[in-house]
């Protein structure tokens, strides 16, 4: 397997240049004092598609070329679909998402929006890659991975780049970097951006509790499932496997892991609307809830953590402001 660089992510950078949001870096006094630390929050729900997925899909499809003319699909619980849905509609392809049937109905009807084709399935009853491949092997569909991929890290690698840019313009050394995670798509491309700029930093991914594959395939040193579906608000991070490609490198680079509940994500989310005047979903906000309840020591610490995605149905959001904090 050709090792993943630093390399493979300013050329991913180069490659979706002017074609992605460059998110902010928000930093609100109210909430670093919450948490005790200088906290950064890197903005991906602002990203196209509102969350960070539309970097790797998009920075796939542009390499794909005459492979993806019959269309493309993707297994997706929403984020890397509506991802996936937008750089084939900027691409000019066809595409099929399979989606869980329990997937949030906001992330189903943007799939629809950009011009794909919902397939939906039972998660307890059906596996997704079977028919995933279905589609591959009867119409010649092209698959885009969600995140054991190389040039899909890559993608989500760029909203490291930014970081390290962001930091640097505000002279800021980080710390401790916290990073939402299911397959690893994201962590590991952003660990490996500011691994190259900042040597020293701390890196924590974050789980649903009760159900940390990745936590355990980095003690086991092979990629790990989780033994059965979450029943979870997180659907964002409660994929069924580590990969392979990003557990390298989260290893690499000497990676731990935490997790946390949906409670203390509801949580994190009341604060991220309240203080920084985002919109969250639940496994969106999993690092910085771990942050909050106090799950990694970032006492008097620069602590990054990026809000990955903003995909939430309005009844889950409601329950979020039902705990509006009262500073």
């Amino acid at each position: 397997m050709p090792l993943f660089t630093n390399d493979c992510i300013v050329q991913a950078a180069q490659r979706l240049q002017d074609q992605i949001v460059r998110t902010p870096l928000l930093q609100s006094p109210m909430l670093s004092a919450k948490a005790g630390c200088h906290l950064w929050v890197k903005a991906e729900s602002l990203q196209t598609t509102g969350s960070f997925k539309f970097r790797g899909a998009l920075n796939k499809v542009l390499q794909l070329g005459e492979r993806a003319s019959a269309g493309l699909v993707a297994f997706s619980a929403g984020n890397h679909g509506q991802g996936v849905a937008a750089a084939a509609r900027a691409a000019g392809y066809p595409a099929v998402i399979v989606m869980p049937e329990t997937a949030p109905r906001i992330k189903m009807d943007n799939c629809r929006w950009w011009g794909a084709q919902v397939h939906t399935y039972n998660p307890h009853t059906e596996d997704r890659q079977v028919i995933a491949h279905r589609y591959v092997q009867e119409r010649g569909m092209c698959l885009v991975p969600p995140f054991d991929d190389h040039d899909i890290m890559a993608g989500q690698g760029t909203c490291g780049l930014e970081i390290v840019a962001q930091l640097q313009e505000q002279a800021v050394v980080p710390d401790v970097l916290v990073l939402n995670c299911s397959g690893g798509g994201l962590a590991s491309g952003v660990t490996e951006a500011l691994k190259q700029a900042f040597p020293a930093v701390q890196v924590v991914v974050v789980e649903i509790e009760g159900f940390e594959k990745m936590a355990r395939s980095l003690v086991a040193g092979v990629a790990l499932g989780n033994p059965s579906v979450p029943v979870s608000i997180m659907d964002g991070i409660a994929g069924p496997v580590a990969g392979a490609m990003p557990l390298e490198v989260l290893r690499r680079h000497g990676v731990q892991a935490v997790s946390v509940s949906d409670a203390q994500s509801l949580h994190a989310m009341a604060w991220a609307f309240n203080a920084l005047k985002l919109v969250i979903e639940p496994a969106g906000a999993a690092s910085l809830a771990a942050i909050l309840a106090g799950k990694i020591d970032v006492r008097g610490k620069q602590v990054v953590t990026v809000a990955s995605g903003g995909n939430v149905d309005a009844a889950i959001f409601m329950q979020a402001l039902d705990m509006m904090p009262h500073p």
